[in-house]
């Protein structure tokens, strides 16, 4: 924003302004009467932005939000829309926005809206327009360059525009027909006319190796290289580190201390120490990568790193939040190597019972490095142990299992929530998809886990007894309108559950079904009815891990809120003041909270594309599926063998007629009772595949559903075992086969080449 445009904004937003005209507001700003014309344009960028209004006597004023509610815009491919209003409208729910409603509004960008209906039954959403796009979701649109009639069209991704966008005459760029590419909007489209946009960047041609990925990465906005300084800031760093000086640092560097990691980790943020004293009580060390020392506060790394706010990681390339010489090098916890640690200090007696915490700045050196799969075939064969591990070593391991068991049981003790819901994750040969396999999580992962939970909360503790402002990792509670819908559908299932706000009483839930028919249906269900974990300064506690205060501490060389923790403890360890104040920690919350979600929805949208474009060879062959989403238009539903959602519409279901039981998540047939609801397993067969669109069409390949009473749980419709979720992990953790799609018994299913 340009100088007048601050100037001006500063003087509307000041307290006591009095509306004025454009020429009495020049004259407040000392503007001459020669830079007016500059002035006027910057009220009209203003207003564009919708940070300020014109009122109808042609003052200047803020913009009147009385009786307007704001939110997060999202079209559809057929033009009309939806908003998600912010948090404190959040209980109204999705508000249907009509195709003349939506003026020129895109996917992701801040609106406000009026309401201009109520919605009429319950289930139905409100109805509004939007009144002003305050801010737009995204600069750029990545999509597929095609010509008619002498002119360049670009259809862009995801079906964010009804039509084509025109470019114009792109003959300057070189571009040709089908070619990926990036195009910036001159003007945005409406119902009553298109939109305009020039190409700023050719990815490459559709379907080439790797175009995917960049598509992905210049669609979601991904910063992907580093700046020049810092670059040379890392460089600097690297030059000025000397391991034998640790200037007053705690030397662990002759305490026993592993790291456990996946096999193919890179950088290493975590190590542990452990031991236990004569009078039983056990004394973990959790040492944390000290980024900080490497990260000044206000560097260009430091600016660079709280831009990008997390590392993402895709499917076949990692954009790291720090340069890698950091990350993979300075910083990383590597083996026999002396590292920077911050390190946490616990005291647990033999109940797992917290007694004493304290913190400090160390050295350490890792003795060993530990894959999950060799510390668990040490788990499984504790009395051959692999000839070159020490008895200390050996004694440590042990000891590990038996404290992470008691902290674990602890948990669950004052109502932790643990959600089965097994991942699959793609395997993929040169970019393209060869397969799938369940992510493993083992007796190895959940003792990782519990350390890192111990000192993420000795940490937010300390900090909040002291009244240190810091970024808190927040899991707000439940809505209980959703908890109640959940209690509803769960009894639909025959099974009790009379008080749904109880945590213990979901937990009992979650643990009655583990392993039985209806498992899926109801983790995914209660899955539904949480909130999304974000990072806020306020005291809003971790609903899921029943934790009253909790934060991000543990990785700090790829989330930035861990690192702005590091800062405010290193702080107060070196006897001084916090730099990082509550309105700032609130700010870097907010941001860290959307690259965080950003960095998800681009790693969701670059596995869908790898998936569908997978199946765009598998078209007829049938897949076993769960049912994952019903609404009034049909059943969404993912596939077991390859994690990817499609849409079975209600017009394809021939056999009956079917409405919404929004209570129960379920299509009920009206002449036949029958029932389809969530977690139903079914055999679905791929009809149409539109990558571009990200569409996946499926229909059912399995006999019609025997009506169902609710109270009773029906078993499957169909004569063979389907394999559940849980039971179709391979035999050993290293063997990564690809699930094989279920043939169609009336088509020889192709190879996939």
């Amino acid at each position: 924003m340009d100088d007048y445009a601050d100037r001006l904004l500063t003087l509307v937003l000041s307290p006591g302004y009095t509306p004025l005209k454009l020429k009495a507001l020049a004259r407040r700003l000392e503007i001459a009467d020669e830079e007016r014309p500059q002035l006027r344009a910057a009220v009209r960028d203003l207003v564009r932005a919708g940070k300020v209004d014109v009122g109808r006597d042609k003052t200047i004023r803020l913009p009147d939000r009385r009786g307007l509610i704001p939110g997060t815009f999202r079209r559809s491919s057929r033009g009309f829309g939806f908003v998600k209003p912010d948090e404190a409208n959040a209980g109204r729910g999705s508000i249907f926005i009509p195709l003349k409603g939506a003026r020129d509004a895109a996917t992701g960008d801040r609106v406000l809206v009026k309401l201009v209906r109520r919605g009429r039954r319950p289930g139905e959403s409100d109805e509004g327009r939007v009144v002003r796009v305050e801010s737009r979701g995204a600069g750029s649109f990545v999509g597929v360059y095609r010509e008619r009639g002498g002119t360049g069209y670009v259809t862009v991704d995801g079906g964010l525009f009804r039509d084509p966008i025109p470019v114009g005459d792109p003959g300057a760029k070189g571009v040709k027909p089908e070619d990926k590419v990036v195009i910036e909007l001159a003007r945005y489209p409406t119902h009553e006319r298109e939109g305009e946009g020039v190409i700023v960047e050719i990815l490459g041609p559709r379907g080439a190796p790797g175009v995917d990925t960049l598509s992905v990465i210049r669609a979601f906005n991904l910063p992907d290289r580093f700046s020049d300084e810092a670059l040379a800031e890392a460089r600097e760093q690297a030059r000025l580190f000397d391991e034998e000086q640790l200037d007053g640092r705690l030397d662990l560097r002759l305490t026993p201390t592993i790291t456990i990691d996946p096999a193919t980790a890179r950088d290493f943020d975590d190590a542990i120490s452990l031991d236990r004293d004569h009078n039983g009580y056990y004394n973990l060390a959790v040492h944390i990568a000290d980024v900080s020392h490497f990260v000044p506060a206000g560097s260009p790394l430091d600016r660079e790193a709280r831009e990008r706010g997390t590392s993402v990681y895709l499917p076949d390339v990692v954009i790291p939040m720090l340069p890698e010489l950091i990350s993979n090098n300075l910083a990383s916890l590597q083996a026999d190597r002396t590292r920077f640690t911050v390190s946490v200090f616990m005291e647990f007696n033999c109940d797992g019972v917290l007694t004493s915490r304290r913190f400090g700045r160390s050295a350490i050196k890792v003795d060993r490095r530990f894959s999950y799969e060799q510390v668990m075939e040490f788990f499984a064969h504790p009395e051959t142990p692999p000839a070159d591990l020490s008895a200390e070593i050996i004694g440590m391991l042990t000891l590990m299992r038996g404290l992470a068991a008691r902290l674990r049981a602890r948990r669950f003790t004052r109502g932790s929530l643990e959600l089965t819901l097994p991942e699959v994750e793609i395997d993929l040969e040169s970019g393209r998809v060869a397969g799938a396999h369940l992510a493993i999580q083992d007796e190895s992962h959940q003792l990782i886990e519990e350390f890192m939970l111990a000192a993420n909360e000795a940490v937010a503790a300390e900090l909040h007894e002291r009244q240190i402002a810091f970024i808190r990792r927040s899991h707000p509670d439940p809505d209980p309108f959703k908890l109640d819908d959940f209690a509803e559908f769960v009894r639909g299932l025959g099974l009790k559950l009379d008080l749904p706000q109880s945590r213990f009483e979901l937990q009992r839930i979650l643990s009655e079904t583990k392993g039985q028919p209806e498992e899926y249906a109801v983790h995914f269900a209660l899955l539904r009815s949480l909130k999304q974990a974000r990072y806020t300064t306020e005291p809003e506690g971790h609903y899921a891990l029943a934790s009253d205060t909790y934060c991000h501490f543990t990785s700090p060389i790829r989330r930035y809120p861990d690192l702005t923790v590091h800062r405010q403890l290193v702080a107060l360890l070196a006897g001084e003041t916090p730099r990082l104040k509550l309105d700032q920690a609130a700010a870097l919350a907010e941001h860290c909270t959307k690259t965080e979600r950003r960095a998800q929805a681009a790693e969701r949208d670059l596995v869908r594309i790898k998936l569908l474009t997978h199946l765009l060879d598998h078209v007829g062959d049938s897949f076993h599926a769960v049912v994952v989403g019903v609404e009034e238009f049909g059943l969404f539903c993912r596939l077991i063998e390859l994690p990817v959602e499609g849409l079975v519409h209600i017009t394809t279901l021939t056999e009956d007629y079917y409405y919404l039981e929004p209570g129960t998540h379920t299509l009920v047939g009206r002449r036949g009772g029958s029932r389809r609801r969530l977690g139903d397993r079914l055999i679905v067969r791929v009809a149409r595949v539109d990558v571009d669109r990200r569409q996946l069409d499926l229909v059912l390949d399995e006999p019609a559903p025997q009506a169902s009473r609710p109270g009773t749980i029906r078993k499957p419709a169909t004569t063979e075992s389907r394999p559940h979720p849980r039971l179709a992990r391979p035999a050993h953790p290293k063997s990564r086969g690809p699930f094989k799609a279920l043939p169609h018994p009336k088509k020889k299913k192709r190879r996939h080449r």
